[in-house]
């Protein structure tokens, strides 16, 4: 991800999250924080096909971020886009990896738990508004 990417990205985020999308400062303030923070785009045939980014926080890393742009749903980019978050947390020395997912997210629900992320508690009434649980998951690394 570059700093050309953040105009496209704030304006998927809003069809993506609604309420909850990062704004243009948000991103500049995501990208100011390499290299701890590290950020990938997805793109097909010159679009931004999707996006993920992850803290590397030492022992534990978390994903910050992970979305697929409408047109590109259901063609295996979300998962593309996890294995490389895994993969860059598992190369930077993690041991876990954590991240929180809206309760009535399916779809991320089911990425996350075909990665191997297993639910550890629920934040309830966490997404604002609308009293959404957010479910916090997380996947060990330690064994492969």
């Amino acid at each position: 991800m570059t700093w050309q990417d953040i105009p496209a990205l704030a304006k998927l985020e809003p069809e993506l999250f609604g309420a909850d999308a990062w704004s243009e400062a948000s991103w500049w303030s995501e990208l100011a924080q390499r290299p701890r923070r590290s950020y990938v785009v997805a793109e097909d045939d010159g679009q931004v096909a999707g996006y993920a980014g992850l803290d590397r926080a030492g022992e534990v890393a978390d994903v910050m971020t992970i979305a697929v742009a409408p047109t590109a749903q259901g063609h295996g980019w979300g998962r593309r886009l996890m294995d490389h978050l895994v993969a860059d947390a598992r190369d930077s020395g993690a041991e876990h990896v954590m991240l929180e997912v809206r309760a009535d997210n399916m779809p991320a629900r089911r990425l996350y738990a075909r990665t191997g992320f297993v639910t550890l508690t629920t934040r309830r009434k966490y997404y604002q508004p609308g009293d959404v649980d957010a479910h916090i998951m997380r996947l060990e690394l330690k064994d492969g």
